[in-house]
C-alpha cells in the first residue's frame, strides 16, 4: 500500500484534534515550505531525512517503438534521502 496525501491527512485528523480541512492546509504548507527551502540548499529533518534538488544531466533517449533518438534536457529533480533511523525501521 502506498502512502498518499489523503492517508496522511486522515492520520493527522485521527491523532490530533485538527479537522481534515486544517490538516490539508497544514500538510500543503509544510510541503511547500520544504520545496522552497530545498531550492536554495539542503533541508535536513533530524531523524527523518534530507530533501534537496538534484540536476540531471542532458542525455540521449530513444523511442522503443520506432527507435528515433532524441535529447532529453537536463531537469531539476526533487530528491529525498532517508536517515539511517528510517532505513532501520523500514528494513
Amino acid at each position: 500500500m502506498s502512502v498518499t496525501k489523503k492517508n496522511i491527512i486522515k492520520n493527522i485528523n485521527k491523532e490530533s484534534l485538527i479537522s481534515i480541512k486544517d490538516g490539508n492546509t497544514l500538510l500543503e504548507s509544510f510541503l511547500l515550505l520544504i520545496k522552497k527551502q530545498a531550492k536554495a540548499n539542503k533541508v535536513k529533518l533530524s531523524g527523518f531525512g534530507t530533501f534537496n534538488f538534484k540536476k540531471t544531466p542532458k542525455r540521449m533517449g530513444r523511442n522503443p517503438k520506432n527507435y528515433d533518438s532524441y535529447i532529453i534536457p537536463e531537469i531539476n529533480k526533487f530528491n529525498f534521502k532517508p536517515s539511517n533511523k528510517i532505513k532501520e525501521k523500514i528494513n
